[in-house]
């Protein structure tokens, strides 16, 4: 018996001396005359904050899976409109494009022509002439080139206008970031991971970043080029609203016997697991605008109140309530977040929920979805977005149109021996939930890697890079303008 007691002793000594000790009032080794059942019930929290998140089950949720794989399905074609809407005529010669695979995430078995036939709606190929330069004078042969259809560079057009006409709503969205950040600064290198999910401009770190001045200025660092906070506006450290509770609409307003917690449909949680999320929920209120993450104890719940009141307020500002894990990761030691992040998400199924589709998890907030996985508040700029979506499945349907051509059709029966490469490229990239389209976007910065061209070794372009208004005439002797 001695034995036996000795040994809860140490083993709720061990439990206490990770957790706080405001729990109990003084560690759990003092009182020798409580019943280990007591104990337990008083720690449920303590061994809840230290389970990893591979012991906590997931439990999915079909209707925002299917956001996250949409999301998955666009990330090349969304960083191939970035880089060509990067520059000077909006188009890029191909063999300069197949160097861009480290931003583009495109394995080098994938062929980079079929990814762009995958899309006849939104790229479109042309030849160009080499420059009559004395290097070039060799070769012959035109360069082929990639750039926007036409209905792509106008949605482009109205996306670019109306990102213009509501940048001072981006611009107060840095300002909060930066508001929340523990230095009130950021590196703009940090920022192009979250830029997308925030709908900024491709060339916010020029113009954006410089058009506010009251706001946020750009300074240079030993880390390279941040974003600093200028002036700290009170209307903007307001933490976003909860959602507001329907009434019981009870004859008899009074308590409830048991205290629930409010979570999505289908999801089960064990009862150590609910009354740790009861507890927190009951906890005070952090600010995390106005309470440092220097000022609460590491590992304490106060400190894991405020971190989830971070990760709320950044979702918030996502245009999608949602982002990649990864992307927070970068801003831990900005944002006072615990190195565990993911486990703290998990951890917390009332509030996130976690997308384990694609090779990235993602993270959704749940208040701003209702219950059928639609976004309650919709931004402005999801219109726009939309109308992409509706581009990618016209590209889809031509797609089809052209294979049924090619196979029904006599007269392109002497070119479908030779396009049968093609074809079983393209139906490898069939839009279903399993296409291998979860790794081709990661809002990075531009790396661009020394691989071999897809072309001939000899096609390259010198000037390509240079930013003059030079007069380049296609095949035809027309001259080339940009949208």
């Amino acid at each position: 018996m001695a034995l036996s007691s000795h040994f809860l002793t140490l083993t709720d000594w061990h439990v206490t001396s990770l957790s706080s000790n405001r729990l109990c009032g003084s560690p759990l080794w003092l009182h020798s005359n409580v019943s280990c059942k007591y104990r337990r019930k008083e720690n449920f929290i303590t061994r809840y904050t230290l389970t990893p998140c591979s012991s906590l089950k997931i439990v999915r949720s079909r209707s925002l899976d299917r956001h996250a794989v949409k999301h998955n399905k666009t990330r090349f074609v969304q960083k191939l409109i970035i880089l060509l809407l990067s520059k000077p005529k909006y188009y890029m010669p191909l063999h300069i494009l197949s160097k861009c695979r480290g931003y583009l995430s495109l394995p080098k078995p994938r062929s980079l022509l079929s990814m762009i036939h995958r899309y006849p709606s939104i790229f479109e190929l042309f030849s160009i002439p080499y420059p009559p330069t004395p290097l070039n004078a060799t070769k012959v042969y035109p360069q082929l080139c990639v750039r926007l259809t036409p209905a792509a560079a106008s949605l482009a057009k109205q996306d670019s206008d109306l990102k213009l006409v509501i940048s001072n709503t981006l611009a107060e969205k840095l300002q909060k970031l930066l508001m929340l950040s523990s230095h009130h600064r950021i590196l703009l290198s940090k920022l192009v991971h979250l830029a997308p999910d925030l709908s900024m401009p491709p060339n916010f770190r020029s113009r954006l970043c410089n058009d506010y001045p009251e706001k946020f200025r750009t300074v240079d660092t030993s880390y390279g080029r941040a974003l600093e906070l200028v002036s700290w506006d009170p209307e903007l450290a307001k933490p976003l609203p909860y959602l507001q509770v329907p009434s019981r609409e009870l004859i008899v307003d009074r308590p409830l016997k048991f205290n629930l917690l409010r979570l999505r449909k289908g999801l089960n949680l064990k009862r150590a697991h609910q009354e740790f999320l009861i507890k927190f929920r009951d906890l005070p209120d952090v600010c995390p605008y106005k309470t440092p993450a220097s000022e609460l104890a590491k590992e304490s719940l106060e400190s894991e109140k405020r971190a989830c009141a971070v990760v709320r307020e950044v979702l918030g500002m996502m245009i999608e309530k949602r982002t990649l894990i990864d992307h927070l990761t970068h801003f831990r030691k900005d944002f006072g977040l615990p190195n565990k992040l993911r486990g703290m998400i998990v951890r917390h199924p009332e509030l996130f929920y976690v997308s384990l589709k694609g090779q990235r998890d993602s993270v959704f907030l749940l208040e701003g979805f209702d219950d059928k996985g639609a976004l309650i508040e919709k931004d402005e700029t999801l219109a726009i977005k939309n109308q992409w979506m509706k581009l990618l499945m016209e590209g889809k349907r031509m797609r089809r149109e052209k294979k049924k051509a090619q196979i029904y059709d006599s007269k392109y029966g002497n070119d479908l021996e030779n396009d049968n490469h093609d074809h079983e490229m393209e139906n490898d990239y069939d839009d279903d939930y399993n296409d291998g389209f979860e790794s081709l976007f990661q809002y990075e910065d531009l790396d661009f890697e020394d691989e071999s061209s897809d072309l001939p070794s000899n096609w390259s372009n010198r000037d390509f890079w240079t930013t003059n208004n030079l007069d380049i005439n296609d095949a035809d002797g027309e001259r080339i303008e940009p949208w």
